[in-house]
């Protein structure tokens, strides 16, 4: 993300942070401490103040941006020990094809490669479920493989949600 800094004679300074696609988030932080918060869709385009902060809560804004009160997993960041396998947590539409089957007559792991490591269903969670174990509408699926084999997984159970 590149940012650009100008000082605003008689106002303070202005900051320009690229978003992409032209769209830029514009910070004015004025002598007085107040900071604005505009928008500007476009290169050509009028920027649309969001709202106003003291210096205060911007600076409670910006401590909880930066994570001082809850820190997110970054998934694209994450070092996992199990290798290029990640976990992932599916959630069967009742339109699902997969609704119906035993994971066994699904064979979810000998189409997408992923191992299905637990259901939650409502307030249950089957732990290592067995073969026979029927998957049903609105259950959650815990599954572990590849980014490209999760990818598949999520691929087969929506196929049928489409009409297709």
């Amino acid at each position: 993300m590149t940012v650009y800094e100008a000082e605003v004679p008689g106002v303070g300074h202005k900051f320009e942070l690229e978003l992409g696609d032209e769209e830029r988030l514009i910070v004015i932080i004025h002598h007085d401490g107040k900071r604005e918060i505009y928008l500007r869709p476009g290169k050509n385009q009028d920027s649309e103040k969001l709202f106003s902060l003291t210096g205060k809560l911007a600076r409670q804004l910006g401590s909880i941006l930066e994570g001082a009160y809850f820190q997110p997993v970054e998934m694209d960041d994450i070092q996992v020990p199990l290798g290029e396998a990640i976990i992932e947590w599916t959630d069967v539409d009742p339109s699902a094809p997969l609704i119906g089957q035993s994971l066994q007559e699904a064979t979810i792991r000998e189409r997408t490669g992923v191992s299905i490591m637990a259901i939650q269903r409502g307030e249950e969670t089957i732990a290592n479920p067995q073969p026979d174990t029927t998957i049903k509408a609105n259950d959650v699926l815990v599954s572990l493989g590849t980014r490209d084999e999760q990818q598949q997984f999520a691929e087969l159970v929506d196929s049928g949600s489409d009409g297709t």
